[in-house]
């Protein structure tokens, strides 16, 4: 089959399929997300235009779909930080695709693919890329490495990509392509793909076999762990009176949370979970003692430092989660159930490398019926109950401007059980993790693997895509001046989500971070930032929003805020395009989970004090 690089490449895409969590048959790659340039419009581009009229049918609506479907996106970082929402919103069954011309087009993507890395999230990135005859050079774009002739701004991608190939012949993509699919679906290797793709090299030909585009489904593999690990896991649980299980985000991509649960409650074993494991569990389960660490709650927290024996499923363990590794007891044991073996051994871990869902199988089947002390078990009711309490308080606060945490109960209380909701970066993750009330159902994704600033607007329209509910999320009023160019292309496209934006003058939470260390208030707030004028021009979120193509509803005070979402609901559904709320906010009140985070503290501030004190009692290393 005669056929260019580019051809060969879309063609092999659409041969893609991927089996979802609950059986159904989809396309591995539901669409592409592209800006064209000059590296990337007559190669990639024409291939992609070849498509536009394919269709399928979808069993699940009984309509005709476009098979291929091309996204216009504004930014090249805004739109590959999409296809990453798309991934999550999939739970990891389905790949977004995101194509850029060569030089700054390709390493303005640089930044999704470290959050997908960091996040294990998989995304495919095809970036363009200079001439491999290198007769025009120096080519527009090209920045022409000193020591290095075979380097291009796409070697920046290298450092930030699970796979990465730079494709100088056509027949090259017969080899590299299996193994695309190999890391994009692996529950081990999951992360990003980078083709590099000369635009030369694009638009040559070659005659490919046809059983390259034979179609294939991808099942992700559910790897059984070692029998002797798990024996020695099960041995270690049985000696254990306060055991802890910490559930990750791996648990939601094996699809194991149910497994999970009845894993605690027949052997009585309190549950806390991770940032990335968020809603796993319904929040009134009695064996729910919420989220753990720095952005979690004081009750998991308590559970934690108490824990003697500590299973941690599908999670790699941040700072944030073990609060630089205070959170636990020196004295812990650690168990770690994990795909990825990279991930298994950290910090001393007894390390049971497998299938979050097989292995808990396994794992129950070898401690049969042995249970945890009742008065352990029910400490995670009781200290889950004194967080509720500290949460009704912050909610129900008479202070005339919303707090974060009322801006979450209000998104929370509204929010139906098919709903989606997200935040990434500065001060919303702490609120939305530790203050929100899940039934189970209701599906989260905070983005604090890279903390990437504009994710909220980015990854919302990338979940709209793929979520069959409504995706709601939150963001600052910082997070919005960074990226905010999806906007339009969410709007431009059809895809609705709601937006809220919290508008509380600037960085509050660096502030936070800078002033309670004793720092001085600089740069942060608009008022300790250098200006010439007496006045500062300040943003019109509403009017800015409203000019890319959004719904726009605004609120001052809780109640406003709770008409304002409830009608942007209505709206971003009816009329297909996002709708965004603007609230002010406070900007010095926040919900605090009691756990400390390593930074780095001069002497000379007042934080070094606290410094000093915790940072001793930091674990280092756990022996097993």
């Amino acid at each position: 089959m005669k056929l260019t690089t580019a051809q060969a490449l879309f063609r092999w895409l659409l041969a893609q399929r991927s089996e979802t969590l609950d059986g159904a048959e989809v396309p591995l790659f539901p669409g592409v997300f592209a800006i064209f340039g000059h590296g990337n419009v007559l190669g990639l581009g024409t291939a992609l235009e070849e498509h536009r009229g394919t269709v399928l049918h979808d069993a699940s609506t009984g309509k005709s779909v476009s098979a291929l479907p091309v996204w216009r996106g504004h930014t090249e970082q805004g739109m590959a930080l999409a296809a990453v929402g798309l991934a999550k919103a999939t739970h990891r069954r389905q790949v977004g695709v995101a194509t850029s011309s060569i030089g700054p087009g390709a390493l303005n993507m640089v930044t999704a693919a470290g959050v997908a890395h960091a996040n294990r999230l998989p995304v495919l990135l095809l970036p363009g890329d200079t001439f491999t005859s290198r007769a025009p050079d120096p080519v527009l774009q090209q920045i022409e490495p000193f020591g290095d002739a075979t380097a291009t701004v796409n070697d920046a991608f290298r450092a930030v990509s699970r796979y990465f190939d730079r494709i100088t012949r056509p027949e090259q993509l017969i080899s590299t392509l299996p193994q695309v699919t190999r890391v994009l679906t692996d529950p081990a290797d999951c992360g990003p793909v980078v083709l590099a793709l000369p635009q030369d090299v694009q638009a040559e030909t070659y005659d490919f076999p046809d059983a390259l585009f034979a179609p294939v489904t991808h099942r992700p593999p559910r790897p059984r762990p070692d029998r002797r690990s798990v024996t020695e896991a099960a041995g270690v649980l049985r000696a254990s009176h306060r055991p802890l299980l910490v559930l990750g985000g791996g648990v939601r991509y094996s699809g194991a949370a149910r497994r999970a649960l009845d894993f605690a409650g027949r052997h009585g074993i309190p549950v806390v979970e991770t940032t990335a494991g968020r809603t796993l569990v319904p929040h009134d389960h009695p064996l729910h003692a919420g989220p753990l660490g720095v952005t979690g709650s004081s009750s998991a927290n308590v559970l934690a430092a108490a824990a003697d024996v500590v299973l941690a499923v599908g999670t790699r363990l941040q700072d944030f989660t073990t609060a630089s590794w205070t959170v636990f007891s020196p004295d812990v044991r650690l168990v770690s159930l994990n795909a990825a073996r990279f991930d298994a051994v950290k910090h001393g871990a007894l390390s049971v490398t497998g299938d979050a869902d097989a292995g808990l199988t396994d794992l129950a089947a070898q401690l049969e019926s042995w249970r945890v002390d009742p008065a352990w078990t029910s400490r995670a009711s009781a200290e889950r109950a004194s967080w509720d309490a500290y949460i009704d308080t912050l909610r129900s606060s008479a202070a005339e401007v919303p707090s974060y945490a009322q801006v979450v109960g209000v998104v929370n209380d509204l929010s139906a059980a098919d709903d989606y909701v997200m935040t990434a970066s500065g001060g919303l993750p702490g609120e939305l993790i530790g203050g929100w009330r899940g039934s189970g159902s209701v599906s989260m994704d905070v983005e604090y693997g890279f903390s990437c600033m504009g994710y909220e607007l980015s990854g919302a329209w990338g979940a709209a895509i793929a979520w069959p509910g409504l995706v709601t999320t939150l963001l600052g009023d910082g997070s919005y001046l960074m990226l905010n160019s999806e906007l339009f292309s969410a709007a431009f496209a059809g895809h609705p989500f709601v937006a809220v934006v919290c508008d509380n003058d600037g960085y509050a939470v660096i502030a936070r971070l800078q002033e309670g260390q004793g720092g001085k208030p600089f740069n942060n707030f608009y008022a300790d930032c250098t200006t010439s004028h007496a006045s500062p021009p300040r943003v019109d979120f509403a009017r800015h929003a409203e000019s890319l193509g959004c719904l726009v509803f605004e609120a001052s005070t809780v109640d406003s805020l709770r008409a304002a979402y409830a009608n942007a609901r209505k709206a971003a559904v009816a009329e297909r395009r996002p709708a965004v709320v603007v609230v002010k906010t406070q900007p010095s009140a926040w919900t605090e989970a009691g756990a400390w985070w390593e930074v780095g503290v001069p002497e000379h501030l007042a934080g070094r004090d606290e410094y000093e004190r915790v940072k001793p009692g930091q674990v280092r290393y756990l022996k097993s």
